[in-house]
């Protein structure tokens, strides 16, 4: 919940009676809206409660794996659970904080290994290829009609870049060094003054 600074985002509310966050909207428009009806119906029912222990606690003993190896993040661009804006920030942040974080983005919902599988195994292949340098096999086609795997970037040229991605990755990063220093000037404070 660091994100959220420990505050719930609109689409959910903590419940202390139940010790489970509570869904506000329907499962299927936050997470399954790109899938026929059917399908996205029969995904909702698999939908089990999330604790709010792990949402609020434990945040001590949490390791941080994504900055010691290198990471790939799939955004996805018609994310009504965690709007892409929010997405390309996180990432921002992630780098700045010594993260090595490729990006690729979809045009799909919160699901997009049920709403487009062949892409994410393709993202897959491509992410296990970078990491150990061989040659996994064909990958899938990731481009073509609306199922296109972009690489989300500014470019100096196209101005309307810099608002879609350059603006969110560089607010992400200056708060991700706000991080920083906030944990660095929290560490100084413990070992001068003590807990």
């Amino acid at each position: 919940m660091d994100p959220f600074f420990g505050h719930p985002p609109p689409s959910w509310r903590v419940n202390k009676a139940t010790g489970f966050a509570e869904l506000v909207v329907p499962p299927r428009e936050l997470f399954y809206h790109d899938l026929p009806e059917d399908e996205a119906e029969y995904w909702v029912s698999q939908l089990t409660s999330q604790s709010l222990k792990a949402l609020f606690e434990g945040g001590e003993h949490a390791y941080a794996g994504w900055m010691d190896v290198p990471v790939w993040y799939i955004g996805t661009i018609e994310d009504r659970g965690l709007p892409v804006l929010a997405q390309r920030m996180s990432v921002g942040m992630a780098r700045e904080m010594g993260g090595n974080v490729v990006h690729r983005e979809m045009q799909t919902s919160h699901s997009p290994f049920l709403s487009k599988p062949e892409e994410i195994v393709g993202i897959i292949l491509e992410a296990v290829e970078a990491f150990t340098g061989n040659k996994v096999g064909d990958a899938p086609a990731r481009t073509g009609s609306g199922n296109t795997v972009a690489v989300p970037e500014a470019r100096l040229l196209q101005p309307l870049t810099w608002f879609k991605f350059g603006l969110p990755l560089v607010f992400g990063r200056i708060v991700g060094r706000g991080i920083l220093i906030f944990g660095f000037g929290r560490r100084m404070w413990r070992s001068v003054f003590g807990r």
